[in-house]
């Protein structure tokens, strides 16, 4: 399925410019390329602005590994990861973080709008507000993984990731190999999921197999990042014994595969996803989990996976959902969908949908990984009528 279709128009309105915050306008067929020049006119989006007190680093990893051959793809050889480690950083010095490479956001394009006249450009100048190569803020800091939807980048999830190391946390967001729209590999190139996503038929097992896997690589990162021997040059930030979950879509499903899988992690959260990792009676121990997902498709009784969830959850445990929203209303894709006037009307608006996400994920980890109160998770508030809380 398309991410968003784009109308066919000869050229861009003025008042469309203006909707979409440009710096400069191109008709479609100027921008059909990257190299063009209209790509450098492309619309500037930019991120929500991080609400902590903290400026933000950002680090690139690229793990290998060499004990398992990649599930998909065994003749490429080991399996292999790509993250992006954020970090609560002393100042903003530094270069402003990519929000993905060039040639990962003409992947992303190719797949998820195929046939539109957009450049690269659109996406991959999202603006961002992480710094590379700036020192960290000195501490030790809980640690959060962050597991993107099957197909989807892991930058899909930037402003949560942006958000949650401002407020003091450092944050792994997880491209798997051949489970996103294209993800660039140090010597190795561009990676896309087509191996395992364009198949007639899902792998034996479906999508349950898939989220089994992720949960082993989770392991394999923690490993890599906690161990004796960490991959990370800032690993001495983390805080080992406060480490938690969170994934949309698919990668929601993987947080409570991976909570089953390694006990490290001590509180997980599914942003919009189904579940096909069937949780046993035991459910994730009395570990904290958080089901948060749109009021559409996920109501007590509308997804009945989530209902089986709920019941094997016996632990610290919230099930929310949110008004009008739609199943990337919870990651960054909402704000190129938004303004380009493919959202439904009566869809929540892109920001929004970020800001509730950003300030209820916030609340779940320094509740459950800093130990602080949290008012916010007890019970409806005026100030976000949209969410509801259910107890079936």
């Amino acid at each position: 399925m398309s991410f968003f279709v784009l109308r066919r128009l000869p050229a861009v309105p003025l008042m469309a410019c203006l909707a979409l915050a440009v710096t400069a306008c191109a008709t479609p067929a100027a921008a059909a390329t990257p190299s063009s020049p209209a790509a450098a006119a492309a619309p500037r989006l930019e991120l929500p602005r991080p609400t902590g007190p903290d400026p933000v680093g950002r680090d690139l990893l690229y793990l290998v590994d060499e004990g398992r051959k990649d599930p998909w793809v065994p003749e490429s050889g080991p399996r292999r990861l790509m993250l992006s480690m954020y970090y609560p950083a002393r100042s903003t010095t530094g270069a402003a973080a990519e929000y993905m490479t060039t040639e990962e956001a003409a992947s992303f394009l190719r797949r998820k709008a195929p046939g539109t006249k957009l450049p690269a450009e659109f996406i991959s100048g999202i603006r961002t507000y992480a710094h590379t190569g700036t020192p960290p803020k000195k501490g030790r800091y809980p640690l959060v993984l962050v597991s993107p939807g099957l197909s989807l980048p892991r930058a899909s999830l930037t402003a949560l990731a942006e958000d949650l190391a401002s407020r003091g946390y450092v944050v792994a967001t997880i491209d798997h190999a051949y489970e996103s729209s294209g993800t660039v590999f140090p010597g190795i190139g561009l990676l896309t999921c087509e191996p395992l996503c364009d198949q007639p038929k899902p792998p034996p097992g479906g999508k349950a197999t898939i989220t089994r896997n992720r949960a082993k690589d989770v392991s394999f990162v923690l490993d890599r990042l906690t161990g004796h021997h960490p991959a990370w040059k800032r690993a001495n930030l983390i805080n080992s014994k406060r480490i938690g979950m969170v994934g949309h879509s698919l990668g929601g499903d993987a947080a409570s595969a991976s909570m089953l899988a390694d006990t490290l992690i001590k509180a997980g959260v599914n942003l919009d996803g189904t579940i096909s990792a069937t949780l046993p009676s035991t459910g994730v121990g009395n570990r904290p989990f958080l089901l948060m997902g749109s009021q559409s498709d996920h109501v007590p009784g509308k997804d009945e996976t989530w209902d089986s969830t709920w019941k094997a959850l016996h632990g610290w445990k919230r099930w929310l959902t949110v008004a009008h929203t739609e199943h990337n209303s919870f990651t960054d894709l909402a704000i190129p969908k938004s303004k380009l006037g493919q959202s439904a009307p009566d869809t929540i608006a892109a920001e929004r949908g970020i800001a509730i996400t950003r300030t209820y994920v916030a609340a779940f980890f320094d509740l459950h990984l800093k130990h602080r109160k949290q008012p916010l998770l007890d019970a409806p508030t005026p100030a976000n009528p949209e969410v509801t809380f259910h107890n079936p």
